[in-house]
């Protein structure tokens, strides 16, 4: 609730701070003011806005700033610490490589091959004995649509 209504503050601070920056004169506008070019009697007064903008500024520049400093204090004292509930592939260190990095030039050696691969096709089925009267069993295959 706290941090809410600081970052409203802290965003109103900014939008009026830049406003204020921006109704400002610039350092060369006096020089041309001393020839007769600007009027200095405005909605400010015969002084100008001057005193009064740049007093403004300055104090919101000190909320801004202080605001700022409260809340990465807050920030970096409210947090608690992060508990990794399972453990993950990112948190995991590699395996040491054994036997050492390979010499420069040299490749470095394989993995040792599986003991047994599977095979990637179906076997076949055993053949039927010759002397049987038994017929042997007919591999079973979708026949191709009649056209």
């Amino acid at each position: 609730m706290l941090m809410t209504i600081l970052n409203v503050v802290y965003v109103l601070v900014a939008i009026a701070m830049i406003a204020l920056i921006l109704l400002q004169r610039g350092a060369g506008a006096a020089a041309g003011s001393g020839f007769g070019a600007g009027a200095s009697g405005t909605v400010f007064g015969a002084r100008g806005a001057s005193n009064f903008l740049s007093k403004s500024t300055k104090w919101l520049a000190v909320v801004f700033f202080g605001i700022s400093l409260f809340m990465a204090w807050y920030a970096t004292h409210s947090a608690r610490p992060t508990v990794q509930a399972a453990p993950s592939l990112m948190n995991e260190q590699p395996a040491p490589v054994q036997g050492g990095a390979p010499a420069p030039g040299e490749m470095p050696a394989l993995p040792a091959a599986p003991a047994e691969v599977p095979a990637a096709t179906p076997a076949a089925p055993a053949p039927a004995p010759a002397d049987s009267s038994v017929p042997a069993p007919q591999p079973t295959e979708a026949a191709p649509p009649a056209q």
